[in-house]
């Protein structure tokens, strides 16, 4: 609970004046509350003293206008209550909506600041439930638990000094109460919390579960893995509801133990205070005051049980929002970065040693490409190919060696100025919820109808566009699945042409594609690299061969780079991968071949 309120304090501090006038309105509550039970007491002792008892102190007897000013203002009393209550309760929602919403957007700009690393080992969906579920959760409880507990605690005090200046000896009764909820909540809640913990994480395994199974469900329908992944579900399902049910069972046994203790200390208080009344040491007035401070003092032992639960269910989700918080990006921009005004597209990998963890893939790479000059980086799988890619728009950062970009170091750049100057095509073209229109105009958002339009030609894909039911604004299914591959191909090569950055890459951007896709994608390919710095992770033989040098990457590092004309005439791998079959090219590695 310390590290969440950590989390949400510098959000917090700045509504000061609201939290401000929201503790007013708590303080002023309190007050009402402590003067509502003295109109009642008023009328007993008068009622008694009409009815012949001596009481201490000689209260007046009981009048008709007496009685009236008493029911006024015990409506009074009670209204005044009640606006107090009403402005606190808007006044933490305000500030806990605000709080929330502030740090569910930092968390989210946090997120997506982290490096490769992260985002390759971790599960979105566990993460998308902390940006959401677990910061809704803790805002929450801060409106429905965290205010009524904090003013029955203001309550309890100021009643529990009122009470010792009615009787000292009752008030006993308050503290004994106490100490019994105390040592039996102890060890409650520590179990609720845990328990509570392990839900939150049996959950965040249920979305992830179901999130895997429908994003691939093509794939799942294909094999018939909808018992198997439903069979994943439900026992992660049974998991959590276990937890959750074993939550909620402490949560109510504490409650139930906390009414017991309520019930002895009333019983305590009826019967001692019944004997102080007959030996005239306090009026029937006073008793009944007594009493009611008593249920309202107890109130905030009955609310700690009763929102010991939602407490507990706060600190787990606080836990979980922490934890990513406290993730750090291994990619750091410099303190005063560069901003270069002309970048012309010089790549220099001097002496590039690269990890995964613990596992290096790319080892002293030494590699330059001239400004518009056409690189095919080709290779077996895994041997480290990709990795150039996500070095260059510093998706992760060598351990050792530097990455240049126009001769300046990228870890001098700033990292937008730096992206701004690298246009990436994947080998699965993502596009976004939205129109047609949007996804290319993701090159450059400031882009005019005109100018997307005439990118898409550019591309090859403005007469598929126009053939579609609402032509530039027909909205695209979830990652473009309504549309094929080399159509969504095209689209992001028309996006990546309203970049206009000075520096393309490939990264095996023609795989996958039936042969009249490629042709139509590749036609595209061509404008998109005229006159640019193009680096091609490729296994296809025809962009390898339009590349003005080929570089062969094979267990992380280069073992030959030249034109594709010479390499074809004298290097007996190059010639072999370039005449098998595309599912036989990954196979092939340097001294395979003779």
């Amino acid at each position: 609970m310390q590290r969440t309120l950590a989390l949400l304090r510098p959000e917090l501090g700045e509504h000061r004046v609201l939290m401000g006038g929201g503790i007013a309105a708590l303080l002023a509550e309190v007050v009402f509350r402590v003067l509502e039970p003295w109109p009642l007491k008023i009328v007993v002792d008068a009622v008694s003293t009409s009815l012949g008892a001596d009481l201490r102190g000689g209260p007046a007897p009981a009048s008709l206008s007496l009685l009236l000013v008493c029911g006024a203002a015990l409506v009074v009393i009670t209204g005044l209550r009640a606006l107090m209550n009403y402005l606190a309760t808007v006044a933490f929602a305000l500030v806990g909506s605000r709080a929330s919403s502030a740090l569910r957007a930092k968390l989210f700009r946090h997120v997506q600041a982290l490096s490769q690393d992260f985002h390759s080992t971790n599960r979105s969906a566990d993460t998308v439930q902390r940006i959401v579920t677990d910061v809704g959760r803790l805002q929450e409880v801060a409106v429905t638990a965290g205010l009524p507990l904090m003013a029955n605690l203001l309550t309890l005090v100021v009643m529990f000094v009122v009470m010792v200046v009615i009787d000292p000896l009752l008030s006993l009764a308050v503290v004994v109460a106490a100490l019994l909820f105390l040592a039996g909540s102890k060890s409650s809640t520590k179990k609720i919390t845990e328990a509570s913990r392990k839900t939150r994480k049996g959950e965040a395994q249920l979305a992830n579960t179901a999130q895997e199974s429908l994003s691939s469900i093509k794939v799942v329908q294909a094999y018939g893995l909808e018992d198997h992944i439903a069979g994943r579900f439900s026992s992660a399902n049974s998991k959590a509801l276990k937890e959750g049910v074993r939550s909620r069972r402490l949560a109510a046994g504490l409650e139930r133990r906390t009414d017991v203790i309520v019930g002895l200390a009333t019983a305590t208080i009826l019967i001692g205070g019944g004997l102080r009344v007959l030996e005239g040491a306090m009026t029937p007035g006073d008793l009944v005051l007594f009493t009611t401070y008593l249920k309202t003092t107890m109130k905030p032992l009955r609310d700690m049980a009763k929102y010991t639960g939602r407490i507990a269910k706060a600190a787990a989700s606080g836990e979980r929002v922490a934890d990513l918080m406290d993730q750090r990006s291994a990619v750091v921009e410099a303190r005063r970065p560069f901003l270069p005004e002309r970048v012309v597209g010089w790549v220099e990998f001097d002496h590039v040693t690269a990890l995964y963890g613990d596992h290096p893939v790319l080892r002293d790479v030494d590699l330059t490409i001239r400004p518009g000059e056409r690189i095919a980086v080709i290779g077996p799988s895994g041997s480290g190919k990709s990795t150039l890619v996500s070095l260059l728009v510093r998706g992760m950062d060598p351990v050792h060696g530097e990455v240049r970009l126009d001769g300046h170091p990228l870890t001098s750049l700033e990292l937008n100025r730096l992206r701004e100057q690298v246009s990436i095509l994947l080998q699965e073209a993502v596009l976004f919820t939205g129109t047609i229109r949007d996804n290319i105009r993701y090159g450059n958002l400031l882009a005019t109808d005109e100018e997307v339009e005439q990118a898409a030609r550019a591309a090859q894909a403005h007469d598929f566009i126009l053939a579609q039911p609402e032509g530039y604004d027909t909205a695209v299914g979830e990652r473009g699945g309504t549309l094929s591959g080399g159509q969504r191909q095209r689209i992001a090569i028309a996006r990546a042409l309203l970049r206009d950055s000075p520096v393309v890459v490939l990264d095996e951007a023609t795989t996958g594609l039936d042969p009249a896709a490629s042709a139509d994608v590749l036609r595209a390919i061509e404008r998109l690299m005229e006159g640019r710095t193009t680096i091609a992770v490729t296994h296809d033989v025809k962009v390898a061969l339009a590349a003005t040098r080929v570089v062969w990457i094979e267990g992380g590092r280069v073992l030959f780079a030249d034109t594709p004309e010479r390499l074809a005439a004298s290097n007996p791998t190059f010639r072999a991968w370039a005449s098998a079959g595309e599912g036989d090219r990954d196979s092939i590695r340097v001294g395979a071949t003779t």
